[in-house]
């Protein structure tokens, strides 16, 4: 499958867009039209549903989202949308990644940061809270159609108030994160970290939890605390979502897959899928297919 790369600097709806860091749309059916086939994208996307339903298919989950929900996807992550419903409406806001200080993810709010990208992807508020991103949304769409040097400032300030509230809203509602300590958090994050760095070569709970200086049991207590799996689960399972996105989107054989994933031999890489998903790579691969071509 080829697989495009939107890019935000080349939607380019008015003169102005050549110099904006973001752009604000309505949700409508020339406005999706660009997004009704697989792709990934250089820039942040937020689909704000007021009313009517619609689906987007992020990696391998579907996310039905109907009025007072909000969708987030991060750059680089494969998706599409389907099955708007026929009064669909809402607001698309597409930003470039550095307009959102990543460092303030990093730093300050490290401890928001576990999952964040996939906990933003489906994110249903309060009535308030709804009408409250509402208003932002508003505010920041009113700024893209007749923007001053001033005013993309202010833009950009809403922006991040914006998905600052998603943040808190979001961590309030894993109520996992409140019953962990500081430390626990932070260990947590930073195993993810390092697995999402090493999964290809280091595929053993043992380096990891020496990377981290604890035990084995320890870090096995902390994943599971968190997100209900054990460490090697969560290896396994990281290395499985590469599986899918490569057997999807890549043009590579089975054999190339396994080499990059650093298996042994094909042999290795069918036995593992066939252990872990009770199915071969092919088998897997031609589910997958109508997923995303249904």
């Amino acid at each position: 499958m080829n697989l495009k790369r939107l890019e935000i600097k080349k939607n380019i709806q008015k003169v102005e867009d050549k110099n904006l860091s973001f752009r604000v749309f309505d949700l409508n059916d020339a406005n999706i039209a660009a997004y009704l086939q697989p792709h990934k994208k250089d820039h942040f996307f937020i689909a704000v549903i007021e009313k009517g339903t619609v689906e987007i298919q992020i990696e391998d989950k579907i996310h039905f989202l109907k009025g007072g929900k909000i969708s987030i996807i991060f750059p680089d992550q494969i998706h599409f949308i389907s099955n708007p419903s026929a009064d669909l409406a809402g607001k698309i806001i597409l930003f470039e990644e550095v307009l959102f200080c990543s460092d303030i993810l990093k730093n300050e709010l490290s401890v928001y940061n576990v999952n964040l990208s996939t906990n933003l992807n489906c994110v249903f508020l309060s009535q308030q809270e709804f009408e409250n991103s509402l208003k932002l949304t508003a505010e920041i769409q009113q700024i893209y159609n007749a923007p001053t040097l001033i005013k993309k400032e202010q833009a950009r300030f809403f922006i991040k108030v914006f998905l600052l509230g998603l943040i808190e809203s979001v961590h309030g509602q894993h109520t996992l994160l409140h019953q962990e300590t500081e430390t626990d958090k932070l260990i947590y994050i930073r195993f993810k970290k390092m697995l999402n760095e090493h999964y290809k070569s280091e595929r053993t709970v043992q380096y990891y939890s020496d990377k981290l200086a604890l035990s084995s049991k320890k870090l096995n207590a902390v994943t599971k605390k968190h997100c209900g799996e054990t460490a090697i689960n969560a290896i396994h399972n990281r290395i499985l979502t590469e599986i899918k996105r490569q057997l999807l989107f890549s043009d590579l054989s089975h054999k190339q897959i396994a080499l990059d994933l650093g298996f042994s031999s094909p042999s290795a890489f069918n036995k593992f899928v066939r252990a872990k998903l009770k199915e071969t790579p092919t088998e897997l691969q031609q589910e997958l297919a109508q997923i995303y071509n249904a």
